[in-house]
């Protein structure tokens, strides 16, 4: 029992609530997010108008200005091209260069340069040409609302047990 139960706090450890994602990632969950909310709103407009309108609706109805529709395609926000507009100072990314994964906390563009540190460790500089970086692995570090639900939860069953076996 006691193997367990320090097999499951070392792996509560080693979970983070942060999550890397890709500029393409954000774009979708974002879409769809909008898309459901247009089609909910779609849904209900149709639902309203299907309604049995009595006599005293149709007069009110028909001395109302009709609103203006709004354009059913959102505009996206227009998306960096340039790698160093991509990777902001002073935040964290996790980039491919080679063959290799950092993760990395940028701390500035010296002309093609990015000179950058890795995480919790200020004093390994890295410097990499903006060439040798893939754009397209380029991934920022993002809070996951949803991972630190299930570790909270996680942690309130664990103190539950616990206390369950101080008291029995």
């Amino acid at each position: 029992m006691k193997n367990y139960l320090y097999l499951l706090i070392i792996s509560f450890s080693l979970v983070s609530c942060y999550t890397y994602r890709t500029n393409e990632e954000k774009d979708i969950t974002s879409q769809n997010t909008k898309e459901v909310s247009a089609k909910s709103n779609e849904i209900a407009e149709k639902e309203l108008s299907n309604l049995q309108p009595n006599a005293s609706s149709i007069d009110a109805r028909s001395t109302r200005k009709p609103k203006p529709e709004k354009p059913k395609t959102p505009t996206p926000a227009p998306k960096p091209t340039n790698i160093q507009e991509r990777l902001e100072a002073n935040k964290y990314f996790k980039i491919e260069v080679g063959d290799r994964s950092y993760k990395i906390q940028v701390d500035k563009w010296e002309s093609d340069t990015l000179v950058a540190h890795v995480i919790h460790k200020p004093k390994k500089i890295l410097k990499f040409h903006k060439n040798q970086i893939n754009q397209s692995t380029i991934a920022e570090r993002r809070f996951s609302q949803p991972t630190a639900d299930i570790i909270t939860v996680v942690a309130y069953a664990a103190v539950g047990v616990g206390i369950w076996a101080l008291v029995k």
